[in-house]
């Protein structure tokens, strides 16, 4: 049995020779959260340091910008990130991070470089990327079929950025030196302290974000392609909710899901290439500016949620939340103001698939999802109701929404005249993944609000958990036309293959 490593211990304090002085950022760099004039940038050192970025329009640096970032210590686990600002709009920048030694402030690291463009203040052409699912079912990196190779093919369709739709990471599946696939073959990972055991410790959970990034194709894409990152529940554990129980789950010594929740969010906030928010203290939602062509509102239904239960509740409650009720009313604001051509709602969870989470103690299905069954719109729906009978009331057009988290890909028309619940006006949402996790599905629809599968792609009947070099690894991608404002989905597999076009011509 091979194991392979290339780095130290992950997600605690890295070792390092004291009479060395000079740090490594051997994880790369992220870029994240570009908007007109602004980029924000992420890495990571192997002891203390400060972060150092240059940046130019010139691959030769010349007249070259220097910005101090923050330091690389223990108490973010040696992240560290500088929100740049002033950007020239519409020209390519060229950036080089170092890392300044804090042993004698002087010795710096290699560079770490790359390249990115900033959002656009005037319209242009837009091409951009969505999926998630990262490391799941035990699938890691595998360098005997080239590692996590759908982000080399990410990378080379060259996109504008990025949306990783979340499960960015699964805390709560180890990955093994070999598993048995779906298929019958043999999966090899790459393997380490970090991932042998379901992640409890704040140090468990920074250990498999610093996981994905040992693999190559990771950090090459990382280093030029901007993300937008969200999260969904594999961050901390399946379908975590308030009513998630432990007590029974013997693989689990630490036993409330809050803790669990709070440390892995802490571990998102610190691996996400992600601006924080001067509102609310650990705020993932936020809407992401890009020129006049596209706004993209990344909402979060994992945080504000109540407690998974049978999901059909008549009237909206504590129990019946999924948004929650300030984010509702941010998105229904954020969206009646936009005046950006296309609204794309990055989703963590599709809309209408119905997904399980066992059975309550009346013996009643406990949902994850919205989606409950057939018939009207309960528990979790009305949610979403509210939100889609906004967007009609304020007129709202060109919105489309965007998701990954069943492992398959789709493509999903909602018509009112086919729903059970009227009052919206007719959207389209495209489904990606995975990236580097099992294949499974497709998912049952719920008909509440109408959805029609015009095109998908899983697994064979009778087939599930398919490793990624069964080839069912997905990815999708959107092209916005400055000159006709015309948005054409791609859905494309794990080697950029196109698999269904949709092409969206935009109301008036």
């Amino acid at each position: 049995m091979r194991r392979r490593e290339f780095l130290p211990l992950l997600g605690c304090a890295p070792l390092f020779s004291q009479s060395n002085q000079r740090p490594q950022a051997s994880w790369g760099a992220q870029i994240g959260d570009v908007a007109p004039g602004r980029a924000l940038l992420w890495t990571r050192s192997d002891r203390p340091a400060r972060m150092l970025v240059d940046w130019s329009t010139t691959e030769s640096f010349r007249d070259p910008h220097r910005v101090l970032g923050s330091h690389a210590i223990d108490a973010t686990d040696y992240t560290a990130r500088i929100d740049l600002r002033d950007l020239p709009p519409g020209q390519q920048i060229f950036y080089r991070i170092y890392l300044q030694s804090l042993a004698d402030g002087k010795t710096l690291s290699e560079p770490v470089a790359g390249r990115f463009r900033p959002a656009p203040a005037s319209p242009r052409d837009i091409r951009f990327l969505w999926s998630g699912d990262t490391a799941g079912q035990g699938y890691g990196i595998n360098p005997d079929w080239g590692g996590m190779r759908i982000y080399d093919a990410m990378r080379q369709r060259q996109p504008d950025f990025f949306i990783h739709s979340g499960d960015t990471i699964y805390a709560d599946g180890p990955i093994p030196a070999e598993l048995k696939a779906g298929d019958g073959s043999v999966w090899k990972n790459v393997t380490n302290e970090a991932v042998g055991k379901p992640a409890e410790t704040l140090a468990e959970f920074r250990g498999r974000y610093a996981y994905n990034l040992l693999d190559q194709n990771v950090r090459r894409f990382n280093a030029e392609v901007p993300q937008i990152w969200q999260w969904d529940d594999h961050e901390v554990i399946n379908n975590w909710s308030p009513s998630k129980d432990l007590s029974a789950a013997k693989q689990y010594t630490e036993k409330s899901v809050f803790l669990l929740a709070a440390r892995g969010a802490r571990a998102f906030l610190e691996y996400a290439p992600m601006r924080y928010s001067n509102e609310e203290v650990e705020r993932v939602y936020r809407v992401i500016p890009y020129g006049p062509l596209l706004d993209v509102f990344v909402i979060d239904m994992r945080s504000y949620r109540g407690p998974n239960t049978h999901n059909r509740q008549e009237t909206e409650s504590p129990e019946t939340a999924f948004l929650g009720k300030p984010q509702l009313e941010w998105l229904k604001r954020g969206l009646a103001a936009s005046r950006a051509t296309w609204k794309v709602i990055a989703s963590d969870m599709p809309l209408a698939l119905n997904v399980g989470d066992g059975r309550d103690a009346q013996g009643r299905p406990v949902f994850e999802n919205s989606g409950n069954g057939d018939g009207p719109a309960l528990g979790r729906e009305l949610e979403i109701a509210a939100l889609l009978s906004a967007i009609k009331s304020a007129r709202v057009k060109n919105v489309v929404w965007l998701t990954a988290d069943v492992h398959y890909t789709a493509a999903h028309y909602f018509d009112p005249a086919k729903a059970q619940f009227h009052d919206f006006d007719p959207f389209w949402e495209f489904v990606s993944g995975p990236l580097n996790a099992g294949t499974f599905g497709p998912g049952a629809l719920d008909n509440t609000f109408g959805p029609e599968v015009k095109f998908f792609k899983a697994p064979p009947k009778g087939q599930s958990n398919l490793p990624p070099s069964a080839g069912l690894q997905f990815f999708g991608e959107v092209e916005i036309e400055a000159r006709s404002r015309v948005m054409t989905v791609t859905l494309r597999d794990v080697t950029g293959a196109a698999l269904h076009s949709q092409r969206l011509t935009p109301a008036a």
